[in-house]
């Protein structure tokens, strides 16, 4: 008895174009700069010394980096402070930000999904996929499916092989 089998691969025929929200992440070095370690006793921030810090600080350490800037200590920090962490670093860092390292992959997803062309996608069934190696912040989720969801004809989440319904258009 000779079984013949022929295996079709429906997923290859489905039509479905896959997006991979890793492509928008930007390579580069992350920094958290804490604020903490410039308080006075932990407690709060005493502006003379830290204009001094700010001053002989070597701020080319941050060359190319994207840089996050907080305090994970509870303190009275002035926002002229984070300003002025900002103005050292804007000239070195490429993106500065107020906020932690969520905060930090969060504006780095957003500014780089503003700038996909969303017209290659006009009318297509996409799936966004839901796993990888790079980690994907949820508010990367939030805007594909914003920017996209005006021209896609459907949207799910997923893989190919198993996805979870998002949006279909009715035609």
């Amino acid at each position: 008895m000779e079984i013949q089998e022929n295996i079709i691969n429906k997923v290859a025929q489905s039509g479905l174009v896959t997006l991979d929200p890793a492509q928008f992440y930007p390579a580069g070095e992350r920094v958290v700069y804490d604020i903490k370690d410039n308080l006075f006793h932990g407690l709060m921030l005493r502006e003379k010394d830290f204009r001094e810090f700010v001053k002989r600080h070597d701020w080319a350490h941050y060359q190319d980096k994207f840089i996050a800037v907080t305090c994970s200590a509870d303190a009275i920090v002035p926002a002229w402070a984070y300003m002025l962490l900002a103005n050292r670093l804007a000239p070195y860092a490429r993106e500065v930000v107020f906020g932690d390292a969520e905060v930090l992959e969060t504006v780095l997803f957003v500014k780089q999904i503003a700038t996909m062309d969303v017209e290659q996608y006009r009318d297509q069934r996409l799936v966004i996929k839901g796993c990888g190696d790079t980690p994907v912040p949820v508010s990367a989720y939030v805007e594909l499916t914003k920017k996209l969801t005006p021209v896609a004809k459907s949207l799910m989440f997923g893989e190919p092989c198993s996805t979870v319904p998002i949006y279909k258009r009715r035609d």
